[in-house]
């Protein structure tokens, strides 16, 4: 029997099911590859406390990530919530040998329910030791802004700047997605040369908890599976479209993508793409 390839998760496990771990996890399924979680904190909000964000200690990340490398390996990875310089200095360190390899930063900051994902101290961090070392990027339209010193992103334009822009912080590809913007659902490739335009219509929900997690991760998972970025990024982008067509809530809350919702209806969308010349 092959054996898929190997995909690890460094990111905060979300108590409701929706994002972060849970969503890569149910992502790297849908996609055959194997995954794995280094858990960088517990999101859920304590009932007397308040507190919504529960670091996990860097020894416990560390246990986590040699626990996985020697029963398993890894062949990709993907980094979602860091939270703190500390863990973003650990996790950087941590795969600092693993050249070669796949590698997509999420920068997340801020969650659905508008948790503080990423403590302000951290941006440099993020910035300086863990952009560099990732094959793409992929904020949304509020993490390249605070990544470009609080740039206001309101236009398809702003996007392809952004990436444009972003693409100085070292990633090889930067993936500026636009679906907090009006209009279609647009996201902005960049990869040096050439801007890349991938389109879907805007679906009227505010169930899309988990979204950008899941896109991030599905790029991981075809990127390890030897797809182009471009490629990965388009199987991505239909994965995420068709979840969130799909997508449902148990409560009056934001609920979660349905992650199967490809598998179970097929695609909801044809992504249309277009391109054009960047900066060079």
């Amino acid at each position: 029997m092959a054996r898929p390839p190997r995909v690890m998760t460094f990111a905060g496990a979300a108590a409701g099911g929706s994002a972060g771990i849970q969503a890569d996890i149910k992502t790297f399924q849908e996609m055959d590859v194997y995954g794995m979680s280094v858990i960088t904190a517990i999101v859920g909000r304590h009932p007397e406390t308040k507190e919504n964000v529960h670091p996990m200690t860097i020894e416990a990340i560390e246990a986590q990530f040699y626990t996985a490398m020697k029963q398993v390996g890894v062949d990709g990875l993907k980094t979602g919530m860091m939270f703190s310089v500390e863990i973003i200095e650990t996790v950087s360190s941590l795969i600092e040998d693993l050249d070669g390899k796949a590698i997509v930063v999420d920068p997340v900051m801020v969650g659905k329910m508008k948790s503080k994902l990423l403590k302000d101290d951290a941006i440099l961090a993020l910035k300086e030791r863990l952009i560099p070392k990732a094959t793409i990027i992929t904020p949304n339209v509020i993490e390249a802004s605070i990544l470009l010193d609080d740039r206001p992103i309101e236009t398809v334009d702003d996007l392809a700047a952004a990436a444009m822009d972003l693409h100085s912080y070292g990633s090889p590809y930067v993936l500026v997605k636009g679906g907090r913007l009006e209009g279609p659902a647009i996201d902005v490739l960049y990869d040096g040369k050439t801007l890349t335009f991938y389109e879907a219509p805007r679906i009227d929900t505010d169930h899309t908890s988990g979204a950008g997690c899941s896109y991030s991760a599905a790029i991981a998972a075809q990127l390890t599976k030897g797809k182009r970025v471009e490629d990965a990024v388009l199987i991505a982008k239909s994965f995420v479209t068709t979840a969130i067509q799909h997508s449902f809530s148990y409560t009056n809350i934001v609920g979660p993508t349905y992650h199967a919702a490809e598998r179970n209806f097929g695609k909801a969308h044809e992504i249309k793409i277009t391109n054009r010349e960047g900066r060079g």
